[in-house]
């Protein structure tokens, strides 16, 4: 038996007793919920893709959780990683930012940890919210103990863990990276220059190449009634998630339903030119064991439905359909319509009944 075998098997016991199925409800399965109770729901990813996902999500469940990738080297995230050796906290906030609520207080605060410094000196778009999140975790020595403490100061709908306990380095084959050599495949280091190159990402691998998995991260996804994975940046948000073993394999032994969110466009550079299928082919060769339920598209983004089903057919997913794109043209997600594509995927294959 392998050391993350038995690792995850502690993890089990510790969610169990709550239920003959681990989920605290007695005699359901995995996707249903009592009429009235929230479904339990871990939402993986990073940057705006989640926040997107979150903010649709707070909507239909006040059992929520992201578990949000930490490989962001760029911007005040990259400097403060440099300087003090921390976990990048970018996209810990903007999660954090997508969980304040729609009132007054949560409106304000959202807008205060997004706020960034304008001057000459070195406090320059430093975000206000890294900076808290930072101050928290060198006065308290925990970093998910510092989220939970921000979490409750914002009056955040949901919980923000980082995917693993150590700041990573994305790491890309790149070809055509240099557009003087477009046949040569280049390794490309950094999160914010992979999902910039001007060449083709072949794969994606982290440093270090086995990260230990923030543990609550992985009982969260053991516990959970829905996973949902993306949208967002695909070879720098997404797909990293699929990259730290022990999430991994909590994600392909969870009983929990999974549910992917295809992007509404490709990303210029990341996935310039990928069609909604090729981002399915990409996750499949990254995470072969991985077994999901639903596939969720834009109806306006899928010009091939039928080659997107076999895809997603190999995943053991159906595909949803659903208008949940801004109505202002921008590929941007709708929370109102996200929100309603969420609850009917949830009613429809998780067969349960109203739980507000």
């Amino acid at each position: 038996m392998t050391g993350r075998t038995m690792r995850l098997r502690r993890l089990r016991r510790l969610t169990a007793g709550k239920g003959e199925d681990g989920a605290g409800r007695t005699g359901l399965r995995r996707g249903e919920a009592p009429e009235g109770v929230s479904p339990k729901v871990v939402a993986l990813g990073g940057g705006m893709g989640l926040s997107a996902s979150l903010t649709a999500l707070r909507r239909i469940t006040g059992e929520l959780t992201a578990v949000v990738t930490v490989a962001d080297d760029g911007g005040s995230s990259g400097r403060l990683r440099e300087e003090l050796g921390v976990l990048p906290p970018g996209d810990l906030r903007k999660a954090l930012a997508a969980l304040c609520g729609d009132d007054d207080w949560g409106q304000t605060w959202s807008r205060v940890i997004q706020h960034r410094f304008q001057s000459q000196g070195d406090l320059h778009e430093h975000a206000v919210g890294n900076l808290l999140i930072v101050a928290l975790w060198e006065q308290l020595g925990d970093p998910v103990q510092a989220l939970d403490l921000v979490g409750k100061l914002l009056g955040a709908q949901g919980r923000v863990l980082p995917m693993s306990a150590v700041p990573l380095e994305l790491q890309a084959l790149v070809k055509g990276h240099d557009p003087a050599r477009p046949e040569e495949v280049d390794t490309v280091r950094g999160q914010a220059t992979v999902a910039l190159t001007p060449g083709e990402v072949l794969s994606v691998q982290v440093v270090p190449s086995d990260p230990p998995a923030v543990p609550e991260a992985v009982a969260a996804v053991l516990d959970a009634d829905w996973v949902v994975l993306g949208p967002g940046s695909w070879f720098s948000s997404v797909i990293p998630h699929l990259l730290v073993p022990e999430l991994l394999d909590a994600l392909v032994e969870t009983k929990a339903r999974k549910v992917l969110s295809l992007n509404l466009a490709p990303q210029p550079g990341e996935t310039e030119g990928f069609s909604p299928q090729r981002h399915l082919e990409v996750l499949a060769r990254h995470a072969p064991k991985l077994a999901l339920d639903v596939v969720l598209a834009d109806q306006a983004a899928v010009p091939d439905r039928e080659s997107l089903a076999d895809a997603a057919k190999r995943f053991g997913a159906a595909v949803e359909l659903a208008p949940v794109a801004r109505q202002d043209g921008s590929p941007k997600h709708d929370p109102e319509l996200l929100a309603a594509a969420y609850d009917r995927i949830f009613r429809m294959h998780g067969r349960i009944g109203p739980w507000r």
